[in-house]
């Protein structure tokens, strides 16, 4: 604040003060400040709490209307909310924003809750008003939590906050679409570790929690074959390494040798396919301790330090055996609930490894029911889909609303596509976007873009997810009230 009258201005006196003291209030600001005011009240919403059957008149309005969104039923068979954050610090309200606020793809979701008879009201989450949000959330029936992850941070809040409250509303007998748990163990890449021994795992992936483990048994798989190296907290295949001797001297059998400190790796970073050369010791030195002198000199954009905090803090590595067969690209299943609604091949561009977005990999669109995925299609979803949850320790959850499965050819080639054995290389629930609603999100070229800039065709297709998934909500919440019979 300025030095001015305005520091004595407190915010419960501005509807007692007369028209002089306000302008004196003014009047002790920088030219900074005032613009900021004059930003802030330009942003302020114009809409009312979003209407439905529960009363959300306590929390903060930060979008200017409900644009597309479907009336409330007068008598739902379950009271929902959509929860999203607006960043304030980030232009648009983040990368995620329609120019009212909402995240783009926000009235498929409620529209598809509301088309099954519930009711789903949008509400955002500020960090300031913590407390009144969660008793408000207490009223709902369900919750999907739609805030991307870092947002909450970047508005200056508390993710480990949210998720404390967030699991309690989960305890009470609220169900939350993802929850937190689940967000974390589906999310966390020793996930493969506990599919290993699926039709969808490799027996021989390996988690690591310590820096002892790791030393050792990394020089063991590295001498074995070569392996792809996997980091807990990356993004986008920052932290994921794939990796080979670049003596090629490989023993014939696992356990037959380890690697010395001095060996040679050749090494790829799936952010973006560049390549780097390092010993076996710098290279385990740069992921316990990061660029230090015994690490050598790196180019990777990543820091390393992929133990920091210890396994409660999710400092882990995953040891996997690189499978060749991914320079022909991998599969994202798209996933609503225990049913498959597309499917993407990503291949990677000539030369590539990684088809992660952003390095020039194209991606090819297929049906759900696409033939020459029929085998793995049925395999996932009939034998070890069911098994899943269960695996990482999530009985008593629900197969998350929208995610989806990244699975990766570790068959060699000649291989009858029957046979063809396809493993999981990430499973991802946490704010997965619906890509038919991209027209919908503000950037620098399109600073208005609204639900109404989705193409007809585009806005089908999405209400088309929304309504599945609106089926497959409310069969979770009958099943949930059924048990508690």
């Amino acid at each position: 604040m300025g030095s001015g009258a305005s520091s004595e201005m407190k915010p419960g006196q501005v509807s007692e003060a007369t028209m002089e003291e306000l302008t004196a209030a003014l009047e002790g600001l920088s030219p900074e400040e005032r613009q900021r005011i004059k930003d802030a009240l330009g942003a302020v919403s114009t809409a009312d709490p979003c209407p439905g059957p529960v009363d959300c008149s306590s929390l903060s309005v930060v979008v200017t209307d409900y644009n597309g969104l479907l009336p409330q039923p007068a008598e739902p068979k379950f009271k929902g909310a959509l929860c999203q954050i607006y960043v304030r610090s980030q232009p648009y309200g983040g990368s995620d924003k329609s120019s009212n606020g909402h995240r783009y793809d926000s009235i498929p979701f409620a529209n598809g809750m509301i088309g099954a008879g519930m009711s789903c009201q949008l509400i955002h989450y500020v960090q300031e008003e913590h407390d009144k949000f969660f008793e408000v959330c207490k009223n709902f029936d369900f919750i999907i939590v739609r805030c991307n992850p870092g947002q909450i941070k970047a508005d200056g809040g508390d993710q480990g906050k949210f998720d404390t409250s967030m699991k309690l509303i989960r305890k009470a007998g609220i169900q939350v679409w993802p929850s937190p748990d689940v967000m974390e163990k589906m999310g966390a890449k020793d996930a493969l570790c506990k599919v290993a021994t699926m039709n969808i795992g490799l027996e021989d992936t390996l988690a690591y929690y310590s820096e002892e483990d790791f030393a050792t048994g990394f020089k063991k798989t590295m001498a074995f074959q070569p392996r792809v190296i996997k980091q807990n907290r990356g993004s986008s295949g920052e932290g994921i390494w794939i990796i080979k001797l670049k003596a090629a001297n490989y023993c014939a059998t696992f356990g037959e040798r380890s690697c010395e400190g001095d060996e040679v790796l050749t090494l790829f970073e799936a952010n973006d396919n560049h390549e780097e050369e390092h010993t076996v010791a710098e290279f385990i030195e740069f992921c316990v301790s990061g660029r230090t002198d015994e690490s050598g000199t790196w180019t990777s954009k990543g820091v390393g330090k992929y133990l920091e905090g210890g396994k409660d803090a999710g400092g882990q590595i995953v040891d996997q055996r690189f499978c060749p067969r991914i320079v022909e690209g991998e599969l994202r299943y798209n996933q609503i609930g225990d049913a498959v609604v597309g499917i993407i091949h990503k291949k990677p561009k000539e030369g590539g490894i990684s088809a992660v977005g952003g390095t020039g990999s194209i991606y090819t669109y297929y049906e759900a029911d696409e033939p020459k995925f029929a085998s793995l299609t049925e395999n996932f979803l009939k034998t070890d889909l069911p098994l899943i949850m269960p695996a990482l320790g999530l009985a008593e959850e629900p197969v998350p609303l929208w995610w989806t499965t990244d699975f990766i050819l570790a068959s060699p080639e000649g291989t009858a596509t029957a046979d063809e054995k396809w493993i999981v290389g990430e499973f991802n629930c946490s704010c997965v976007g619906i890509s038919k609603c991209l027209a919908a999100y503000c950037k620098e070229d399109t600073p208005n873009a609204t639900y109404d800039d989705i193409s007809a065709e585009d806005k089908a297709e999405a209400n088309k997810y929304g309504t599945l998934m609106g089926t497959k909500a409310l069969g979770i919440m009958e099943a949930s009230m059924a048990s508690k019979k």
